[in-house]
């Protein structure tokens, strides 16, 4: 499958974990959605792309992540 932004088919899979937080200082208190998504990278482009999963993607949503 190629590039969604340039076309490239030089692209690679790797797994990768990261913190989702709402923007903004009146969020600062609210805990960090904490997801390991599979990343598609593009090595011509630079852009990545991962899905977030089901269940994190409700906390996101409702605006209140679980703690831990």
């Amino acid at each position: 499958m190629p590039c969604k932004s340039c076309g490239s088919g030089n692209l690679s899979k790797f797994t990768g974990e990261m913190g989702i937080r709402s923007l903004g200082l009146k969020n600062i208190d609210k805990p960090v959605v904490w997801v390991f998504p599979e990343l598609v990278v593009c090595f011509d482009c630079g852009i990545a792309e991962f899905g977030v999963p089901e269940a994190e993607l409700r906390l996101l949503a409702k605006g209140d992540a679980a703690a831990g």
